[in-house]
């Protein structure tokens, strides 16, 4: 059977999308490939067709999911300053985000397994955050700023996720948009928020 020329490179970012959603939901280093390519509906032999290696894989999903997040992040459809921030706000900060780790940003499920993979994996990530990173700068106009508000998303998101009682997890988030108004009003000019 011949397919077609684009064939090969729709099934990997198919396969990245899937295995991106399983990661996030169930961790990356506990995954087998027999696992990602199950979801997929492929064999593991399909696998090698397109990785080398499992690391391959880490790196491939890794920059996939980053390079969706600065999508998303780049499609904040707000030039003014505290409307850009309050998008951003709800729809990182959501309930939607909360509660479906499956289909939300990587950064919250799977940092800590960057954090303990190679210098490649890690070089990789990096490079595909700072281009998150230089949009949230380019609108905040402060570098410390930029990473403390990325930060904040981050870690709302993580710790809200890690609370059994509802009630608590929305107290989280809704504190986290609290706090970086609070920290946006004392940095920027009156006029802006």
């Amino acid at each position: 059977m011949r397919y077609k020329a684009d064939y090969k490179q729709q099934k990997r970012q198919e396969l990245l999308a899937i295995s991106g959603q399983v990661a996030k939901k169930h961790g990356f280093q506990t995954t087998g490939v027999d696992s990602f390519m199950k979801a997929a509906g492929v064999t593991s032999g399909a696998f090698y067709s397109h990785f080398s290696s499992k690391n391959e894989l880490f790196k491939a999903l890794l920059e996939n999911e980053l390079q969706r997040s600065v999508h998303l992040w780049q499609k904040n459809p707000h030039d003014e300053l505290a409307a850009w921030v309050d998008f951003e706000l709800e729809r990182y900060l959501s309930e939607q985000h909360l509660n479906h780790p499956d289909q939300g940003c990587i950064l919250p499920t799977l940092a800590t397994e960057v954090a303990r993979a190679d210098n490649e994996i890690k070089l990789a990530y990096q490079q595909e955050l700072i281009r998150g990173y230089q949009l949230f700068e380019q609108h905040l106009g402060d570098a410390q700023l930029a990473w403390g508000f990325m930060t904040q998303l981050v870690g709302a998101i993580l710790l809200a996720r890690s609370m059994l009682d509802d009630n608590i997890r929305r107290s989280i988030l809704e504190s986290s948009k609290y706090f970086i108004h609070t920290a946006l009003k004392q940095h920027q000019p009156q006029n802006e928020f």
